[in-house]
């Protein structure tokens, strides 16, 4: 077997990945270490390149993903028959800065919306956001029966749809109240119809309070029990969105305004070979145009944190990355959850083993940049350059959490395929040219080519090329099929 075959991703691994399925009685040769593979290893599994005796570490990327459960011979499958997760709880973590400045670049541009406060939007759409689950139905039916003011400058008109807003409580309902107001002010929304029902928990003056300074041309409000035939009165306020929202036109804007989400989801064992590293060249070369990209999922850097802990730029940003990490290892330990129970089905099948093994190839995608910032849940990105977000792995959570922190636009990298998008335009990153070739109606981008042999480079200036075109107004098949969805992360009961 020849590289093309296998990868050893770092010299201290004592495992390599198939990037193409190994049959048994196959010579693996990479890294000048040999091995005879004992029996079938499926795409993107490992097999041992070493014996590994039990308790032994499992290396991948350089770091341990696990320990051995039994003796393994090299050439031996490595997966959940034989190795398990190093993860327990909370992690004391010790501040050993190891970033690098990158250097500059010169400054591209994307064709896209500026808007007043300095933010940019690759999108001019018209949003209308309930304040209460009550009135997602009357949302839906303003959206689809008034298309027609889709027109002219406006690139859309949409409605998201939540259970929330009522019959909640202390923290989740701060926090649906935060995400909603998080969403009308996003740059990628023209202007904003906002309905509610008129007697919910989240009323109309707590909701005036959280969202504070707005401007009463672009946002308008619905309160559905204060008028007689809400349809009506909802097509008169929209007809004056739409008018307002005709003002805006595309213009060149430099990168450096371009705020992007990074997030994964259905991975499989290519995820950290291809997509993920690739979309981590990307975040590097955004961020040296002065650039920003945004990495969430805070599970999915658990046993990943000797990849990112000593990269935050001060000691500051990495007590603030300390807290995030433990106090979400203290919302699982809460529920009486363990904090290493991640992978799903779909994920092992893929050739993920342990969380560790998830999330080494996870935190690919924030690639080498100093991480500047750690914000919380429905918080707004402040700052320039790679900052971490609080939010959970589930991918409609996460993508939601990435929108409300501003993201115009995010890549998603997936190894089995999803159909799912958020509001912002959400570009599907195949991690294996088969999915991509199966699944053309999700799939944007094709990362299996760096099994095929593209350099990392490559993809990630390949990448660059695409999401600049899609900031411009190109459409992803997200948008082509009006998949659009919102999900509010919740802890507390529900009254």
């Amino acid at each position: 077997m020849n590289n093309k075959m296998a990868i050893r991703i770092a010299d201290k691994d004592n495992v390599a990945v198939a990037l193409q399925p190994v049959m048994e009685g196959e010579t693996l040769d990479i890294g000048g270490r040999k091995a005879v593979a004992l029996q079938d290893v499926p795409q993107g599994h490992k097999i041992a390149l070493a014996d590994i005796s039990r308790d032994a570490y499992v290396v991948k990327y350089g770091f341990p993903i696990g320990h051995a459960t039994e003796d393994i011979k090299a050439g031996a499958w490595v997966h959940t028959h034989n190795m398990k997760t190093n993860l327990k709880g909370e992690v004391e973590y010790s501040y050993e800065p190891c970033w690098q400045e990158l250097p500059s670049l010169p400054v591209r541009t994307f064709k896209g919306y500026l808007r007043q406060d300095g933010r940019a939007g690759t999108r001019n759409e018209i949003w209308i956001i309930p304040t209460v689950g009550c009135v997602n139905d009357v949302a839906k039916r303003l959206a689809s029966a008034n298309q027609d003011l889709v027109e002219k400058n406006v690139d859309g008109l949409h409605a998201f749809e939540h259970p929330f807003g009522c019959s909640q409580t202390g923290a989740d309902h701060a926090q649906t109240k935060k995400l909603l107001a998080a969403l009308v002010r996003h740059p990628n929304a023209g202007a904003v119809l906002v309905v509610s029902l008129g007697c919910e928990n989240c009323t109309h003056e707590q909701f005036l309070e959280e969202l504070g300074e707005y401007d009463s041309n672009r946002v308008k409000f619905l309160t559905c029990q204060h008028v007689e035939d809400e349809l009506a009165e909802g097509r008169k306020l929209l007809e004056e969105l739409a008018g307002f929202a005709q003002r805006s036109v595309r213009a060149e804007i430099g990168v450096d305004h371009l705020l992007v989400g990074l997030k994964c989801g259905a991975s499989d064992g290519l995820s950290g070979i291809t997509a993920n590293p690739a979309v981590g060249r990307f975040s590097d070369l955004l961020i040296r145009q002065g650039g920003s990209t945004i990495l969430t999922e805070v599970p999915e850097m658990f046993g990943a944190e000797g990849m990112l802990m000593g990269r935050c730029r001060t000691k500051e940003v990495f007590s603030k990355a300390e807290r995030m990490l433990n106090g979400f290892k203290d919302y699982f330990i809460s529920h009486h959850e363990v904090v290493y129970d991640n992978p799903s089905p779909g994920n092992k099948q893929g050739g993920i083993t342990t969380l560790e093994d998830k999330s080494c190839g996870c935190v690919q995608k924030g690639g080498t940049a100093p991480i500047e910032d750690v914000i919380g849940y429905a918080e707004p990105a402040k700052v320039k350059g790679l900052t971490l977000l609080y939010g959970p792995g589930n991918d409609l959570v996460s993508s939601t959490a990435l929108t409300a922190a501003g993201a115009g636009l995010i890549l998603f990298t997936t190894g089995r395929g999803t159909p799912f998008g958020a509001p912002v335009p959400t570009i599907k990153i195949a991690t294996n040219t088969q999915l991509a070739k199966r699944k053309g109606n999700w799939i944007d981008f094709n990362a299996g080519s760096i099994a095929q042999g593209e350099s990392l480079e490559d993809a990630g200036e390949r990448l660059l090329s695409y999401v600049l075109e899609v900031a411009s107004g190109k459409q992803t098949n997200n948008e082509k099929n009006g998949f659009r969805q919102i999900s509010i992360f919740k802890d507390g009961v529900v009254l």
